[in-house]
């Protein structure tokens, strides 16, 4: 059905700035500059190891009542949509209806690359907002080969650049809510499920091709079924958290000392601010899970 994460779609209100600001952060030069006109978008994306950063914003000029472009425009930066990996539009469809989840018919798309004019092909499948807690869900459906989106460039030394995505944080104001959907419905694994009394919340690590989604939920406070959730933060693996903090600060971010991750043998680092209103954690993985990335 689904078998991973193949990107997160981010809001940015100023494409080259954020393209930019996203280069130095990721510590890897853009894969693809293009736009899909049907759409009335504009997009930067960063193709890391596992999965790949879309920065989406309105083309220049008028832009369409109702398309994602105006929906872009008038929404503030940060992240807008995740899209899952699928083998088979169709037949996920087919699944998804089968498991009480509205899905649309396979919807064709196209992207054009600026400089080459290069064109990229796929097909996605969209689930309704009332079926997903508030949240952009689509599954996509890659038509063109993989080649067609080169792996984003090396900029800086590989023990200090992003190599892949590590998680996805949902805040869930339902949590029992939130982990049926993408339990039940959307059929991703479940593999822990914990309490931290200490900061007060209940967390749920669901895992699709090497990648989390984490949501995220008060211990102290009611479920509430009629509130959205809400996409939080993203958190990307990088092989040395010191390296990586100092190519960040050169780079003039504002980032924390780098500290023990609450999850054991992690290390991490928070960047505060200057990421398009995407609250960004860098992580270096225990010594194993690198070794497993890496094989």
């Amino acid at each position: 059905m689904l078998s991973a994460i193949d990107h997160v779609v981010v809001a940015v209100h100023d494409l080259p700035r954020a393209a930019a600001r996203y280069a130095a952060l990721l510590g890897r030069a853009p894969s693809w500059q293009g736009e899909h006109p049907a759409l009335g978008t504009a997009n930067c994306l960063f193709r890391l190891d596992n999965s790949y950063l879309e920065l989406l914003a309105a083309r220049a000029g008028d832009v369409p009542a109702g398309s994602v472009g105006r929906r872009i425009r008038e929404a503030p930066e940060g992240v807008f949509a995740l899209a899952f990996a699928t083998a088979d539009a169709a037949a996920l469809a087919a699944d998804l209806r089968a498991r009480g989840v509205a899905a649309s018919e396979p919807v064709d798309g196209e992207g054009r690359e600026s400089a080459r004019g290069a064109r990229r092909q796929w097909r996605s499948v969209f689930l309704p907002e009332r079926a997903t807690r508030g949240l952009r869900l689509f599954a996509i459906e890659h038509r063109s080969p993989a080649e067609a989106l080169p792996p984003a460039g090396h900029a800086a030394e590989p023990e200090a650049e992003v190599t892949g995505l590590d998680h996805v944080v949902v805040a869930s104001p339902d949590v029992e809510a939130s982990a049926a959907l993408y339990g039940a419905r959307l059929g991703l694994r479940l593999a822990l499920d914990r309490s931290d009394a200490e900061r007060g919340l209940r967390l749920l690590f669901f895992r699709i091709g090497g990648v989390t989604l984490e949501v995220v939920g008060r211990l102290d406070a009611p479920p509430d079924a009629s509130a959205p959730d809400r996409f939080f933060g993203l958190a990307y693996r990088v092989a040395n958290a010191d390296a990586a903090r100092r190519r960040l600060v050169a780079a003039g971010f504002d980032v924390s000392p780098v500290r023990a991750g609450r999850k054991p043998g992690t290390r991490v680092c928070t960047v505060r601010r200057d990421t398009c209103g995407v609250p960004t954690l860098v992580i270096e993985p225990r010594a194993q899970e690198r070794a497993s990335f890496e094989a």
